[in-house]
């Protein structure tokens, strides 16, 4: 493509699929220059993390054998959230490398909710020219049940998106 890409979306979910649509996304697109009437392109890498609420989810709930029964353990919920940034952490680096070594530099975003809404509303606010995303290749009936993150993007996000099916 040529170099007239103002903002490329690439959304990573740790996944070496989502890996290899960073990669494709370094190695094939160019972005627009600096000039006087318009801003450099720029790479994002956005992840998008499990709410809270699914980790609350998760929560023993109230104290057993004779506790409080309105008393939760909050400290369960803080460790599962402590977890999810650290998963988060990993995966924004594994990035971050990928694009080290290709001499690239990126912005990084993350937000907290469904991945299907989320990388949407992103394509919005940033106003994105395009959104590059990795395909797990799920079969159909996992499809079914599961959704599909990049078949949801591919229909609903409100720029080009570009699906790197793996190999």
């Amino acid at each position: 493509m040529s170099g007239t890409l103002g903002c490329v979306l690439v959304a990573v979910d740790g996944s070496e699929e989502s890996m290899n649509g960073l990669r494709w996304a370094l190695d094939n697109l160019k972005l627009r220059s600096a000039a006087s009437d318009t801003d450099e392109g720029s790479f994002v890498i956005l992840h998008v993390q499990s709410p809270p609420s699914i980790a609350a989810g998760l929560n023993p709930g109230a104290i057993p054998f004779g506790g409080p029964s309105d008393l939760e353990v909050p400290a369960f919920t803080a460790a599962i959230e402590a977890h999810q940034r650290r998963i988060t952490e990993a995966i924004l680096a594994h990035a971050l490398q990928i694009c080290s070594d290709k001499h690239v530099t990126v912005k990084t975003q993350v937000v907290i909710g469904d991945p299907k809404e989320n990388i949407c509303e992103v394509v919005e606010e940033l106003h994105a020219d395009l959104l590059v995303m990795g395909c797990r290749a799920f079969g159909p009936i996992k499809r079914m049940f599961l959704g599909s993150v990049s078949n949801y993007c591919s229909n609903h996000a409100q720029c080009p998106v570009m699906i790197v099916k793996g190999t």
